[in-house]
C-alpha cells in the first residue's frame, strides 16, 4: 500500500514510518523541512504540489501538530491549535480534491480530550469530555478544545469515498530517544521517579508495538469509523507506573515530589503540569470490542520490554558510535511538527 503521513517527522510518525516501511508498503512523510528523497515539502496549512502524493495513496494518517512538550504559554497553546486545526484541515481539502482519495484517513488525536477523573475510565461511548471540571487549573480547558477543535475540522471534511477515523492516543511508550519514556527512565536514574502529588492520578499509554499495530487494524476495518482510543486496556496510577518502571530499571526507589516541586520540574523540561497531574483514565472499548488483541496490555511486563529495547539499542548505539546512535535507536529527525 502507499501510505502518506503528514506531519510523520516527530516520535509517533518515526515509529509508524519505520514499522510501516519494513512490511513492505511505500512511506511517504510530508514534513516542513524534508530531509530525505520519502520527505515531501508542505507548509501544513496550503495546498500545494504534496497534494499529489494523497491522490491514489490507499491510507492517510496525518500526524501534523506543534509537540505538547512544551511550556503551555498563550503563544505555545495558540501554536498547537493552529498547527493541529489546519492540517486536518487541508488535508480534507486534499482529500475532497484528489481524483483517487484514499480509502481511510486516521488522523491522530488525543485522549486529553476526556475528562480529569478517578472514578471510572472513560471510553468511547461512555467517557466524560473534558473541559468544565471543578478544582482544575483553568488553562487545562484549552487543550480539550484544541482536542475538539482537531476532531470536528476531520468531521467537516466532505470526503465522501473515504473512512475516516479519530486516533484519541494515549502516551505512546517506546525506547526512541527523546519521547516520554526516555523522558521517565532520565527522572529514574536520577533518583527522582516516585509519585508526584500523591500519584494517585492515572497515566494512560500504549506499547509503541500495540499502537502500530492498532493502525493497521484500523486501517483495514472498513466497519470502524469515528473517534477510537489507542490506549492499552489497563491505565494505572502514576505511582504505579513508576514503581513498576523503576523495578524494569533496577533502581529500588525515587523520590517524591510535591506539586509545587513537579512545577519546578516541568520548567526545567520545558514541559508543564498537565501532564503529569490529569488523570488521565482512558480505556480502549471499540479496539476491544472488535476483537483487537493487545500484546502488551499491561504495564508492568511492558515495562520490562520496552527498558531491555533501551538497554540493548544504547549499547549496540555506544559500539557503533554517535552517528550510529542516531540511526539505530530511531531519534526523530526534522521538525516534530511535521
Amino acid at each position: 500500500m502507499k501510505i502518506v503521513l503528514p506531519g510523520g517527522t516527530g516520535q509517533v510518525g518515526s515509529i509508524l514510518e519505520r514499522a510501516l516501511t519494513a512490511a513492505g508498503h511505500q512511506v511517504v512523510v510530508l514534513s516542513r523541512r524534508p530531509a530525505h528523497p520519502r520527505q515531501v515539502l508542505w507548509d501544513g496549512r496550503t495546498m500545494g504540489p504534496w497534494a499529489e502524493e494523497i491522490d491514489g495513496s490507499d491510507v492517510v494518517v496525518n500526524l501534523a501538530g506543534r509537540s505538547v512538550s512544551c511550556r503551555y504559554t498563550p503563544v505555545h497553546l495558540r501554536e498547537m491549535m493552529d498547527s493541529r486545526v489546519d492540517s486536518a484541515r487541508v488535508v480534507g481539502e486534499a482529500i475532497a480534491t484528489a481524483a483517487r482519495p484514499p480509502r481511510v484517513w486516521l488522523q491522530m488525536s488525543t485522549a486529553t480530550i476526556y475528562a480529569h477523573r478517578f472514578d471510572a475510565p472513560n471510553d468511547e461511548r461512555d467517557g466524560i469530555i473534558g473541559g468544565s471540571e471543578p478544582g482544575v487549573p483553568d488553562y487545562w480547558s484549552y487543550s480539550v478544545d484544541i482536542a475538539k477543535a482537531w476532531e470536528r475540522e476531520q468531521e467537516r471534511a466532505r470526503t465522501p469515498h473515504t473512512r475516516k477515523v479519530a486516533l484519541r492516543s494515549a502516551m505512546v511508550m517506546s525506547p526512541d530517544r527523546g519521547g516520554v519514556l526516555d523522558v521517565l527512565l532520565g527522572l529514574v536514574r536520577l533518583g527522582l521517579g516516585g509519585p508526584v502529588a500523591g500519584g494517585a492520578q492515572y497515566v494512560s499509554w500504549i506499547h509503541d508495538r500495540d499502537f502500530v499495530r492498532a493502525v493497521t487494524f484500523l486501517m483495514d476495518r472498513e466497519d470502524i469509523a469515528g473517534p477510537v482510543n489507542l490506549a492499552s486496556p489497563a491505565p494505572l496510577p502514576q505511582r504505579a507506573l513508576m514503581r513498576a518502571l523503576r523495578a524494569a530499571r533496577g533502581v529500588p526507589f525515587g523520590l517524591p515530589a510535591t506539586g509545587w516541586m513537579a512545577g519546578i520540574g516541568a520548567f526545567v523540561l520545558r514541559s508543564d503540569t498537565e501532564l503529569l497531574l490529569k488523570s488521565r483514565r482512558v480505556v480502549p472499548g471499540r479496539l476491544l470490542e472488535a476483537g483487537f488483541a493487545f500484546d502488551h496490555p499491561h504495564w508492568p511486563e511492558a515495562a520490562d520490554d520496552l527498558v531491555q529495547r533501551v538497554v540493548l539499542s544504547r549499547s549496540r548505539a555506544g559500539r557503533s558510535g554517535p552517528r550510529g546512535a542516531a540511526d539505530r535507536t530511531g531519534v526523530p529527525h526534522g521538525d516534530r511538527a511535521g
